[in-house]
């Protein structure tokens, strides 16, 4: 396979897991989150999601790295980072809300939006950013 290739596949294979989680997430505006089973699904949601992004990128950087890509390694490596990175500060969180709801706090199930809509628009950012950078791999090709 050769290097363009390689970025260029990359680049599909994180636009899947970041499409998908755009299209899945606003569902969850439509529903509220004082319910458990739905609070809980919207946490896998997000757990599922912060985990392949990590997997994806760090297998992502490396098969850049092989192929001498290393400009477009080295933002698919800072994806990756901010999906290891956003799990640790996010989930902690979210169980914060959860555990706060199941507690009794009537602003928590507020709060648990506030953090959905908070993780839709680092999505968004990121995968703006990924797809604005496909001319680029394209003329690089």
């Amino acid at each position: 396979m050769t290097p363009d290739a390689i970025a260029i596949a990359v680049m599909i294979i994180l636009l899947f897991p970041m499409g998908y989680f755009t299209l899945a997430s606003p569902a969850f505006l439509l529903v509220k989150l004082d319910i458990q089973p739905v609070a809980q699904l919207l946490r896998g949601m997000f757990n599922i999601h912060f985990l392949v992004m990590s997997v994806a990128g760090v297998a992502g950087t490396l098969a850049l790295i092989v192929a001498g890509r290393f400009v477009f390694a080295a933002g698919v490596g800072l994806i990756a980072a901010l999906a290891i990175c956003g799990h640790r500060w996010f989930m902690p969180r979210m169980d914060e809300q959860l555990s706060a709801r199941d507690a009794g706090d009537t602003e928590a199930p507020r709060r648990l939006r506030r953090l959905h809509w908070s993780g839709m628009l680092c999505n968004a950012v990121l995968l703006v950013a990924l797809v604005a950078s496909i001319p680029y791999i394209a003329m690089s090709a």
